[in-house]
């Protein structure tokens, strides 16, 4: 629950409570937070990464020829020349095997830890790595996207809960927005490495692919060296050694009162026989609806598909060889926001950053449809990149 801090402790724990918690934010729980949260550079690279291989000629003429040939007759016709199945399958087949291996990483991260799904993130994110800058056909393109799908899945569903169960109560928002920010930062890197790979020869676009092995062995052996999480080990009957990493990670003896309520906790949560049909019930409605609505508007306000596809729709607005560089501006203006984010969370909570940045959202969302209609559709059917300001190409 959130205290009037805006940090978290365990349910129906009060602020006078949280505030028995001793401990602070040692070199141990700094490094242990940093790389696990690599897991999120990878997801931003992945994203940022794919969007621009797929603006690269070279890249669409060994494995997309069609949209290539489309791509060379986009002075003649700028409407859907990106439309291929091929191209729509690797694109999705991250997202959808993301989405199934998140389903079978929770039973794995509940069980057996969140070592073992980051463990299992990392090596999928190396497959994959390894396999798309290898590729040699679509097959083996998709396959690589899949496996990094299935990192996604694991990384997404234990690191965050990794971070948060690692940090101190006090500083918790800051750390587990960690994240986020090497999410961000995994999408401004990917686009300032596009816009340097696109300079080279015909191998430009493994380089890309293949540099998201670099972070994915930092998961992958960090997952190895650090410690399980205290409630990890506490939920699975290791109470002495629990508390030992606790002790460890605190800096300090006196962990006592966050002892107790993380066993309270897991002692709840244990006592539960059927948590999926428990869940459904009428008191825990408004619970699930925001656990299932917030994250689903999130990705649903069109954010995603903007950072994913900017390299191309900057591209088809005529932006030419300069939608590079402006997709790396937005990958910039990402990583800053989230630095203010990660400042401010703690002291005015979550609430006040969730309505801002959703009114943020509305006033952006509708500028860039009113921006995007106006280009594609402008007065005389005639295109001219001069109506965002600027020269025309």
């Amino acid at each position: 629950m959130e205290v009037g801090d805006g940090s978290f402790a365990p349910v129906g724990v009060s602020k006078q409570r949280a505030e028995l918690y001793k401990g602070r934010l040692t070199t141990y729980v700094t490094v242990a937070c940093l790389v696990a949260a690599v897991g999120g550079a990878i997801f931003g690279y992945d994203i940022g990464i794919s969007g621009g291989v797929t603006s690269m000629d070279t890249f669409l003429e060994k494995f997309f020829h069609t949209v290539y040939l489309k791509k060379r007759r986009a002075e003649e016709d700028h409407y859907c020349k990106y439309n291929d199945q091929g191209l729509a399958a690797f694109t999705s087949s991250l997202y959808l095997a993301g989405l199934v291996a998140s389903i079978v990483a929770s039973p794995i991260t509940r069980k057996y830890g969140r070592r073992a799904s980051i463990v299992c993130g990392g090596i999928s994110f190396l497959i994959g790595a390894t396999l798309n800058a290898a590729a040699v056909n679509l097959g083996m393109l998709l396959l690589g996207r899949i496996m990094l799908g299935v990192g996604i899945g694991f990384g997404d569903q234990a690191v965050p809960l990794y971070l948060s169960e690692m940090a101190p109560a006090h500083l918790r928002g800051a750390l587990n927005m960690m994240f986020q920010l090497a999410t961000t930062s995994g999408i401004f890197t990917a686009n300032m490495i596009n816009y340097g790979t696109a300079k080279l020869p015909s191998w430009g676009w493994r380089l890309s692919l293949g540099l998201a092995a670099f972070p994915a062995v930092i998961m992958t052996v960090g997952g190895l060296l650090l410690p399980e999480t205290p409630n990890s080990l506490i939920e699975r009957g290791s109470r002495e050694k629990g508390r030992q990493v606790l002790e460890r990670i605190r800096g300090t003896n006196e962990v006592d009162a966050e002892f107790e309520d993380i066993v309270d906790a897991s002692e709840l949560a244990n006592s539960i026989k059927h948590p999926f049909r428990n869940i459904l019930e009428r008191r825990n409605r408004p619970q699930l609806v925001m656990a299932i609505c917030m994250p689903a508007f999130q990705i649903l306000n069109g954010i995603n598909s903007i950072l994913f596809y900017a390299p191309v729709l900057f591209e088809t607005m005529g932006f030419g060889n300069a939608s590079l560089y402006s997709s790396a501006l937005t990958g910039a203006v990402l990583v800053l926001s989230t630095l203010v984010s990660i400042g401010l969370v703690d002291r005015l909570g979550r609430r006040v950053l969730l309505i801002s940045g959703g009114i943020q959202m509305v006033f952006c969302q509708v500028h860039i449809q009113k921006r995007l209609h106006f280009c594609f559709f402008p007065p005389h059917n005639s295109f001219h990149f001069s109506h965002f300001g600027m020269m025309n190409r």
